[in-house]
């Protein structure tokens, strides 16, 4: 019998598991038979937590297809939470070890009670190598996006690409509400300038404080929310000169705070995670 938690943060919801648990299966169709919500536990990715050298856990973590994310906003937040409630690890302050190099959570408590959990994603980085996305004409700039034309069913839109640690491209939209996501983010997920895929965002500019936001996560789908991707959408509409450096981002699960901090320009994202429930499935 292997024991888990599931965790969700604003509806993006994970199994969280020991590694050395299920080290022993297919990684890949494990977390695909996982993820099934009519045949297995059901979720948008599983995480796995084992020890680290160099932070207080290591995870990694996989989405319902099977592929491997490197990095997940929701994921880290709910591990984050799991981790301090299970005392795995006794501390409110937590670094983890994740593909896009360590990364720090504050979980902020009031009355005994985890409120929400802050997370230091890091810097927005430009990737360009084959191994993760090839964009040929786009050179690095002091902003770390850059600008990609893209064409689809006869018409052409401009996407701003960028890496949180995963790969990101943020369109804005005028009413995300009614925006064909699935139609669209699917085509972009596989444009032919990502080899390894991409997520897509579609941002409507509320004002310079707030913007609604519907994410295509690449190996997932649509969810309900996306940390890395309100992470990545802000950054690029800041860097735009669109938003304010403290902005708001409504999700179809809930609300998320990015903060970019403009002496470091790190990048934190603020949010709840929460348990759903916990068990034990035999294979």
């Amino acid at each position: 019998m292997i024991k888990f938690t599931k965790m969700q943060g604003l509806g993006n919801d994970f199994v969280c598991m020991k590694y050395d648990d299920v080290s022993r299966y297919d990684l890949k169709n494990f977390s695909k038979f996982i993820c099934d919500r009519h045949f297995g536990i059901g979720a948008d990715g599983v995480v796995l937590y084992d020890k680290s050298d160099v932070a207080d856990c290591k995870i990694r973590i996989f989405n319902s297809d099977g592929s491997e994310a490197e990095m997940c906003g929701n994921g880290i937040r709910g591990i984050g939470r799991f981790l301090y409630d299970k005392k795995i690890v006794n501390k409110t302050s937590i670094s983890i070890e994740t593909l896009a190099g360590i990364k720090k959570i504050d979980l902020i408590i009031e009355n005994n009670n985890v409120m929400a959990i802050r997370v230091n994603m890091g810097k927005a980085l430009l990737l360009n190598d084959q191994t993760q996305v090839y964009i040929p004409q786009c050179n690095k700039n002091e902003q770390n996006t850059c600008k990609l034309l893209f064409k689809f069913h006869g018409k052409e839109a401009v996407g701003t690409f960028l890496s949180i640690g995963n790969p990101h491209t943020v369109f804005e939209v005028e009413d995300v509400k009614n925006y064909p996501v699935a139609k669209h983010g699917k085509i972009v997920e596989n444009y032919k300038y990502f080899p390894e895929k991409t997520n897509v965002e579609f941002v409507q500019i509320i004002n310079e404080n707030n913007v609604k936001l519907r994410v295509w996560e690449r190996g997932a789908g649509e969810t309900l929310a996306c940390g890395t991707g309100a992470s990545a959408t802000v950054y690029a509409l800041y860097k735009d000169g669109k938003v304010k450096n403290e902005t708001n981002v409504e999700l179809e699960g809930g609300n998320l705070k990015i903060i970019i901090d403009e002496s470091t320009d790190e990048i934190y994202m603020e949010g709840a995670a929460v348990e759903v429930f916990e068990g034990e499935i035999d294979l």
